[in-house]
């Protein structure tokens, strides 16, 4: 019984994963959809799943590695190489703006809701242009 009980666990556990991981790429695409960098928007992750996700999709280019890359989605700092850390980035935790000053904005989780935030100093030092349509997440500054 307990191995039926840890099996069925197990598996939603890994169902709910996927859908998160499928409910932040809609978000990202719909966010990067609405923003404008310099170069042809490539992007790549340290979470596989995500950009496994973005490839499935195919609404954005995709990157084998960071360098590659002209926006990292980041979602934490230990799997980023130094070369990397100089590119823009938007970021899967909001603590994470505090440590990557490149990063622009951030998407996560707080009360079981996704919430997003554009740094706006840091969209115009990075010549990134923002559609109205993200006019409501923009901050002066991180909280």
């Amino acid at each position: 019984m307990r191995l039926l009980a840890t099996l069925i666990f197990s598996v939603l556990v890994l169902f709910a994963d996927n859908k998160t991981n499928y409910l932040k790429a809609q978000i990202l695409e719909k966010v990067f959809s609405n923003i404008s960098i310099n170069n042809e928007l490539i992007v790549w992750s340290n979470n596989s799943e995500l950009l496994s996700e973005f490839k499935k999709n195919a609404h954005l280019d995709t990157a084998v590695n960071c360098e590659n890359a002209t926006l990292l989605i980041v979602e934490n700092k230990d799997k980023l190489n130094d070369i990397c850390k100089e590119k823009t980035m938007f970021v899967l935790n909001y603590n994470l703006l505090n440590d990557f000053p490149k990063s622009f904005g951030a998407l996560f989780w707080k009360k079981g809701r996704p919430n997003i935030v554009i740094i706006e100093p840091r969209t115009k030092a990075q010549s990134i242009k923002i559609s109205k349509n993200l006019e409501e997440y923009l901050e002066e500054a991180i909280w």
